[in-house]
């Protein structure tokens, strides 16, 4: 019997009275990946330490609802003793000495990393195509993308590999392969989960968070990641709140704004219906929704590109292949040693890093980088005046489904797919996708819903509840979808 993608709750009681062991639900985990191998959704698999301690995990009592479940670690998340390579051949043999703090709290709970997934290089793109390893794949479709840059984690939620994956979120690095592939996906607010251990790629910009194949178990997960951690200057000591807290509760006196730039022409008409689709049922059930315009929006790939950018440059200078990574053999001096080690980075990363040099330099700081930050927090400013009259923002996660994995790289289109999922991260919001449907071609679609800073718990009970108006059939492996 399988019964990785059975409901959680029947898990955990199945746990508790022995009738299934730890180990089961790992050895199935494997059998899973090795099914679904072809995905191409692990970098790097941990299973003699996730057999040891499944066997270990028998002797303890079943403590919490998490307990002895597999989970899956984005690779650019440092694991202690597990390789973590960002999908880059620059860390190709880097084995961690230390673990996250995502991963310590995932420990502490009893959970078992399963394996490392795979994505972007150093989480720069938007379809997982630049990395090292070659492209996942979509398990709704082979021959299309798994989306980016956590492609690798979105795909094995939407195989049912593991109930559990944790991605990372720069410019809707989570949001988009969770629309792209039919899971869900969360965003937390900036500084609700501590970037301690994250392997950085834009500081000001990065978050992690969870992926699963429903939001009631996307919030038990957000509520063992989130926390203060005085390792990373830039986490919140605001108190963590029980996520699933008002899952179920009834909606009352509702508003919701859908910014007029998230329906107009750089979305497909087809995501638009199916958008519209759910505001009608909203409305059906007496929730205002109205259409507004929010100053700033499409200067959000701008923004992106030079903050994210400048920022890369930056962080990834310490890459050198001196103390750790990949290093030249028999180098003629210094400047032989550098240009081999950082020779090779992929090519996207290497565009990153020379335009963001470029933005970093001299007056260019002024001109662009710092300029650049003004505006985004003017952006954050239009998101705070909307939500002093709106309890929501809805609307489309990608301007269209996924493409074919074969289609011509550009690097242009690498940040015009995340359009509609920038601005959450330039205002340091939090974000839900959650699947709405299909289209004509059986590919999933997406919408995000955005709250205000640490509204995670409010997020979830709208995204809960049109799950469950919904109940779509979101297994790629069987089954009729509900289109």
């Amino acid at each position: 019997m399988k019964y990785l993608d059975k409901d959680i709750v029947y898990i955990n009681n199945l746990l508790k009275e022995k009738k299934i062991k730890p180990i089961d639900l790992v050895q199935e985990a494997f059998n899973n990946i090795e099914n679904n191998k072809e995905l191409n959704a692990y970098i790097s698999l941990n299973k003699e330490e996730a057999l040891k301690q499944a066997r270990e995990l028998e002797t303890k009592e079943v403590d919490n609802i998490l307990f002895g479940l597999p989970i899956a670690i984005k690779d650019n998340i440092v694991t202690k003793d597990l390789r973590t390579t960002c999908a880059s051949h620059i860390l190709d043999n880097f084995i961690p000495i230390y673990d996250a703090y995502v991963v310590e709290k995932i420990k502490a709970k009893n959970m078992i990393i399963i394996g490392k997934t795979n994505m972007d290089e150093f989480a720069m793109g938007s379809s997982s195509r630049t990395s090292y390893y070659g492209a996942p794949k979509n398990p709704w479709n082979n021959e299309k993308i798994a989306g980016g840059s956590s492609g690798g984690s979105a795909v094995t939620i939407a195989s049912r590999d593991v109930l559990f994956a944790l991605g990372t979120d720069t410019g809707g690095s989570i949001r988009q392969p969770a629309s792209f592939c039919g899971v869900v996906g969360m965003k937390p607010t900036y500084g609700r989960v501590s970037r301690y251990g994250l392997v950085a790629f834009a500081s000001s910009l990065d978050q992690i968070g969870p992926m699963t194949k429903n939001v009631y178990e996307n919030a038990l997960l957000l509520n063992v990641i989130a926390g203060y951690d005085s390792r990373d200057l830039t986490s919140s000591k605001r108190n963590v709140d029980d996520f699933t807290s008002l899952i179920g509760t009834k909606l009352e006196n509702v508003k919701i704004a859908v910014p007029n730039y998230f329906m107009s022409d750089v979305v497909s008409p087809e995501i638009k219906n199916k958008v519209q689709e759910i505001i009608e049922l909203l409305k059906e059930e007496n929730i205002t929704v109205d259409f507004i315009d929010v100053k700033y929006l499409e200067e959000a790939v701008t923004l992106y590109q030079i903050i994210a950018m400048g920022e890369a440059s930056s962080n990834l200078a310490r890459f050198d292949g001196i103390r750790y990574g990949y290093s030249e053999e028999n180098p003629l001096n210094i400047n032989d040693l550098y240009y081999g080690n950082r020779s090779v980075f992929g090519n996207e990363v290497k565009r990153r890093i020379m335009v963001g040099s470029f933005l970093l330099s001299g007056e260019n700081a002024k001109t662009y980088y710092n300029k650049a930050l003004s505006i985004r927090d003017d952006m954050k400013k239009e998101f705070e005046k909307v939500f002093q009259k709106y309890d929501y923002i809805i609307g489309p996660t990608t301007t269209d489904t996924a493409y074919n994995l074969n289609e011509k790289d550009d690097p242009l289109k690498s940040f015009m797919d995340d359009i509609l999922v920038i601005p959450v991260n330039m205002a340091g919001l939090p974000g839900l996708n959650i699947p709405i449907g299909f289209s004509k071609d059986k590919m999933p679609i997406g919408m995000q819903i955005i709250g205000e800073a640490f509204s995670e718990a409010k997020i979830y009970q709208l995204g809960s509840f049109i799950e469950s108006k919904l109940n779509l059939d979101l297994n790629p492996n069987g089954g009729e979808e509900n289109v």
